[in-house]
Order: C-alpha cells, then structure tokens, then sequence
C-alpha cells in the first residue's frame, strides 16, 4: 500500500517536472531530491509566510470540509505553499503572499521528504488531489484571527483572499 501511494505521488508530481523520468529517477536514488516543477499545468500554488502557513494548514487537516491538499513548507526563506487546481483567471490578494501560475516554477522534495529545509507539511497522496480555493480561503481567514488573538494584530495582516478580476 505505502509503495503504491508512493508512486503514484510520485508519478503524479514529477509529470509537472521538464523531464519527469529524470526527475522521478533522482527522487528513487535520493541523489539530488528537489526539482523544479511547472506550475500552471496541474496545479497553481499559493504562497504565504510560515505563521500564517502553518496555522492555516492545522486548520485545514482538520477541517470538515475534507482533505486537505499538498502544503509544502520552505523553513530557509520561511514561507508554505498550498497546493491547488489551475486557475488562469484567479489573482489572490494580500500582504507577502505570492500566486504561482503558468510561467512560474516551484522548487519541489520527493513527495516523501518529511525534513530538511523544504519539506512536505501534507504531501500530495498521487491520486490528483488539490486544496480547494473557498476551504482555503476560509482557512487562512480564521488563521489569521488565530494569529491575532495570541500574538497581537500586528503580527499578521489581512488574510489573503481571492480578488474579483
């Protein structure tokens, strides 16, 4: 079972990648273990800082809403990113957040790298599985009233949310 997840994630991710047998290829021998991926194509990635982040991704695992979607966190430029379906129109507005779509690329682990500095929070389980945009953005809302409650409003800014075009 764990095998199947893991290639199946695996084959899933490296599809985004410029030449997936190579990438999937050093994710088995762990010679280099990050590559870039195309965003845009299967997914997009949203991209908030870590406290808002991580609270927002406790929130979303468990939420009732469902599963949550790959989230992966970068502790070196302290930054995680959630995964979710394609959106050419979609622009997401907020303070040190950026919206990764076609054209931009994202530095991506094995779907199994649980350590070092870029590693999986909730990896993506192989069957295509995103965040959705509305749990999201419900998430990082009461994330960010979370954060204000325990660490001041100064802490955090308003919640990122998807703006009108």
């Amino acid at each position: 079972m764990a095998l199947t997840w893991w290639t199946n994630a695996m084959d899933w991710l490296a599809a985004a990648a410029p030449d997936p047998r190579s990438c999937k290829s050093d994710w088995q021998r762990g010679t280099t273990g990050v590559h870039l991926l195309a965003a845009g194509r299967y997914w997009d990635v949203l991209i908030v800082p870590a406290c808002l982040g991580l609270r927002t991704a406790d929130i979303l695992v468990g939420s009732p809403r469902g599963k949550a979607g790959p989230v992966l966190l970068d502790s070196r430029r302290r930054c995680v990113g959630f995964f979710l379906p394609p959106g050419p129109d979609t622009v997401w507005a907020g303070e040190d957040i950026r919206y990764l779509t076609t054209g931009a690329w994202i530095a991506s682990p094995a779907p199994h790298c649980r350590w070092g500095d870029l590693r999986w929070i909730w990896p993506p389980d192989g069957t295509g599985a995103l965040n959705t945009p509305a749990a999201l953005e419900a998430a990082l809302h009461q994330a960010v009233g979370d954060l204000a409650r325990t660490h001041g409003t100064g802490h955090c800014h308003d919640a990122p949310h998807r703006a009108l075009v």
